[in-house]
This record gives structure tokens, C-alpha cells and sequence, in this order.
């Protein structure tokens, strides 16, 4: 019975392993795609998959082989996860505190703005670089193309997307009539421009829409992180039994008995006895 955790880590890992695979291979795969969105993917896929494929590994040998020091390299890594994976969760729920959507009157979609954002979010998504990347991004999905035939009834009736609110129209305050007064308007009513690959894509509302759909995202993320935490500690406790397990195993005690019968050196055993006879020698 006591070496039930030594299964447990080793199935464990055995499937975490050859979850690893599929996960290196997507990374692989999208090298090989000119699509802005999948390449951006590329390098988190395969860091994730390598320390998998790495720490599963060593987890697998420790436990099913009974090598000390690769059940303690693998506690130590998992240690480390779960320090990152924790101050990850707590991170992502203080930057997804804020924003939301804006009810507009009359209308089912909401509509977005920046200032209402982390200023941790906004500062990355106005680094032109990084919005460069994302704008690509919503020009290869289609996006707006999907709206481009509506109606202004259906602009009543229909909801749309974060992104759809804030890139593909002006906000709805705007007011492009000829005969109108000049009266303060929104700055992204002068951004908007009917041409398929303008529209307002460089309005602050078509930010504030990316921002949405990213702290959505990431909010169910944080959520799901808490569940990975309960899981990974869980893990964390059976691992610490079969650390103790092998080290057990290295002298063939039998658990809650002192008897020594077969006595099996550990694997530095023999490189200390010889330095300790070379030192002898020389003194």
C-alpha cells in the first residue's frame, strides 16, 4: 500500500507526457503558418509544452524507478509552478477588476472605452507594436466583414461582439450629419473612416473592445487557474509521499520496520568510498 503514491505520480505523468506531444506539435505547426494571430501563439505553446515534456519526464522516472534525485528535482520544479501559477491567479483577478461594457439606449450591443480599463492593459495595448500585431489580427478574422451587409434595423435588433462595438462602426454618439452644428464629438468619430481596412481600427474603442474580450478571457482563465491550484497542490502531496517511498526503497527498509536485511547503496555510494580511500591515501 505504501507505494500507491509512486503509481499515482507515475501514471500521472505518463499522461502528462504524452499530453506534451500534441501541445509541441501545435507550436511546430504554426511556425509553419503566415497567419499573424497563429505565429503570436508559437513561442507560449512550445515553452509550455517543453517544461511538460520535461517535468513529466522526470516525475515518471522518480516515481517508477525509484530515482531520488529526479523525484526531487521534479517537487522542486512543481514547487516553483505553483508559486507562479499563485501569484499568476492573483495577478490576472486584480487586472480583470476593471472595465465592462456601456448600455447604449436603445440598442442590445454596449459599447466600450479605454479610460475604464486596468492602466496596466492599456499601456500594453497602445504600444504600437503590440496593437500593429492585434489589428492584424482582426483584419485576417473577418470580422467586421460578417456585419458589413446590416441594416440600421439591424443594428437595433442584433448584439455584437466587444470587438465588433468598438472596431467595426463609430460610436453611436457620433453625428456625421452635413446640416449639423459643429459641436464636440468623440475623438474616434474623426478616427472612423468607411474604407473596409480603416473603419476604426485605430479608434480607442476598438482598443477598449480587444480589452473586453481579453479580460473575459482572462477572468475564466483566473478561475480555472484556482481549480489548477487545488489540483497541482493535491499532486505536490502524493509526490512528497513518493519522494519518501524511494528514498525508502535506496535501503530496502521495509515501511514501519527496522529490520535491515538487504542493504543497496545508493548511487553515490561508491564514488564517497573512493575519495574517502584517496584522501586516507595521501594523509
Amino acid at each position: 500500500m505504501y507505494r500507491f503514491s509512486n503509481t499515482v505520480i507515475g501514471f500521472l505523468n505518463l499522461f502528462t507526457l504524452l499530453a506534451s506531444i500534441p501541445i509541441i506539435g501545435a507550436g511546430l505547426w504554426m511556425a509553419r503558418s503566415s497567419t499573424t494571430c497563429e505565429s503570436f501563439l508559437q513561442t507560449p505553446l512550445l515553452a509550455v509544452g517543453f517544461v511538460v515534456l520535461v517535468v513529466s519526464l522526470a516525475g515518471f522516472i522518480g516515481a517508477c524507478f525509484h530515482v531520488a534525485w529526479a523525484l526531487w528535482a521534479y517537487l522542486v520544479v512543481m514547487l516553483l509552478l505553483i508559486t507562479a501559477l499563485l501569484g499568476i491567479t492573483i495577478f490576472g483577478f486584480a487586472v480583470t477588476s476593471q472595465g465592462g461594457g456601456v448600455p447604449v439606449a436603445g440598442r442590445v450591443y454596449k459599447e466600450y472605452h479605454l479610460e475604464d480599463y486596468s492602466p496596466w492593459l492599456r499601456s500594453r495595448i497602445k504600444d504600437p507594436r503590440t496593437w500593429a500585431t492585434i489589428r492584424s489580427c482582426i483584419l485576417n478574422s473577418r470580422t467586421c466583414a460578417k456585419i458589413s451587409q446590416w441594416t440600421p434595423v439591424d443594428y437595433l435588433r442584433n448584439d455584437l461582439t466587444p470587438i465588433q462595438s468598438g472596431c467595426c462602426k463609430p460610436p453611436t454618439s457620433c453625428n456625421y450629419g452635413a446640416d449639423t452644428v459643429a459641436v464636440a464629438q468623440d475623438g474616434d468619430c474623426y478616427r472612423w473612416n468607411n474604407a473596409a481596412d480603416v473603419l476604426c481600427y485605430e479608434c480607442d474603442s476598438c482598443k477598449a473592445g480587444v480589452l473586453e474580450s481579453i479580460r473575459s478571457d482572462w477572468h475564466k482563465l483566473s478561475v480555472l487557474n484556482v481549480v489548477m491550484l487545488v489540483v497541482l497542490i493535491g499532486i505536490y502531496s502524493i509526490g512528497c509521499c513518493a519522494f519518501q517511498n524511494t528514498r525508502r526503497a535506496e535501503t530496502d527498509y521495509p515501511y514501519g520496520d527496522n529490520r535491515m536485511t538487504k542493504v543497496h547503496p545508493r548511487w553515490d555510494f561508491y564514488w564517497w568510498r573512493w575519495l574517502r580511500d584517496r584522501r586516507e591515501q595521501l594523509y
